[in-house]
């Protein structure tokens, strides 16, 4: 961990001169952490800088954040990663190389570059405006190199410009625990106006200021005894927060289940109403208990999210300059990337873990 003073409080990373960058003379190589296997830790090295493909951007990366995902991967909970593979895929960073076919970005840009990193646009699922779910899909840090590094290629289309305010570290949650998040809270539905989040961690802190922007209530639910993620999200205006096995008093009209745990399936289907809606938002949980039926009927939905869609970050990132959504991040050097991961793992973490160049 590295004592840097809160990214958001400061001064934001203001936007290159573009002409000054664009004779700025790029170094051949670059610092890395990679994954040479998995269930082993991070390995520092020193990599040639890679070059940009025609519809490709490099870009200079300013912060990345440490994502549960990352540990899916790492875990082997998540198969047949590229590798070796350089992981992260919540990037801030600036353009400072452009693609032959490039035609909405520049040097100089600011940009995020999220989970998904590319799709086909032709499969039957992509033809359904479902490209999250696309046949051919690539995955930034997963299947396709990512962000704990000095630079990365991306796709043009899979790079999202971002306002100053957000091109430091804060920005980097908003990334995956931003938008996964957002997605999954798109599925509670309108009429939703007591969501139960299970798992607090990076997309619960984003969630809830999003939450309350729209006066609606957030019940926190935490690893049981986890006094200090509960005064957490009491502090970002949750309504109520507990154990994850506690009873409310009241029954809510949704739940997101944030942590890799199934045991808290059939728990979160006896906290919701009829009607209500249950969304598992995590790209990885273990096994699901069985339940009786009783706890599903009165018309309750049960559903996964998978990836996210630009349209959602485009929403989102919206929206989040209207909330003014802030990020509690935990900031790392580079090369401690494993310290990161360690900590995400032990739940010692409150809000997100970030990587700063």
């Amino acid at each position: 961990m590295i004592n840097l003073p809160n990214p958001f409080a400061g001064a934001s990373t203001e936007k290159m001169n573009v002409e000054q960058h664009s004779e700025m003379v790029l170094p051949t190589t670059m610092r890395a952490m990679v994954m040479e296997k998995q269930g082993e830790p991070l390995v520092s090295k020193t990599l040639p800088l890679p070059n940009p493909e025609r519809h490709q951007v490099l870009v200079k990366i300013i912060a990345c954040g440490v994502c549960r995902t990352d540990l899916h991967i790492m875990d082997s909970e998540l198969p047949n990663p590229k590798l070796p593979l350089i992981p992260g895929h919540e990037i801030i960073g600036t353009v400072v190389k452009a693609g032959s076919d490039i035609s909405m970005l520049k040097v100089g840009d600011l940009v995020g570059i999220p989970w998904l990193g590319y799709t086909c646009g032709y499969c039957r699922y992509c033809l359904k405006d479902q490209e999250n779910l696309c046949e051919n899909a690539l995955f930034t840090g997963y299947t396709m190199d990512g962000g704990f590094a000095e630079y990365t290629v991306a796709f043009e289309n899979f790079c999202f410009k971002i306002k100053s305010v957000y091109a430091n570290p804060s920005g980097a949650p908003l990334m995956c625990a931003g938008l996964i998040g957002y997605r999954s809270y798109k599925m509670t539905g309108q009429l939703a106006q007591r969501i139960g989040i299970y798992g607090f961690g990076a997309a619960a802190h984003i969630l809830t200021q999003l939450a309350n922007y729209e006066e609606k209530k957030v019940y926190a639910f935490t690893r049981d005894g986890d006094t200090k993620s509960q005064s957490f999200a009491m502090d970002l205006g949750a309504a109520w927060s507990g154990d994850s096995s506690s009873l409310l008093p009241i029954q809510l009209d949704a739940a997101i289940i944030f942590a890799p745990a199934g045991e808290l399936v059939p728990k979160a289907l006896r906290d919701v109403d009829k009607g209500g809606v249950v969304v598992c938002g995590g790209i990885h949980m273990s096994d699901i208990p069985s339940f009786p039926y009783e706890s599903l009927w009165g018309e309750k939905t049960l559903r996964s999210v998978a990836n996210l869609t630009r349209k959602d970050a485009s929403e989102f990132l919206a929206l989040a300059g209207k909330v003014k959504i802030k990020t509690k991040t935990t900031l790392y050097a580079l090369e401690n990337a494993n310290d990161a991961l360690a900590d995400l793992r032990s739940g010692s973490i409150h809000g997100a873990a970030v990587l700063v160049m």
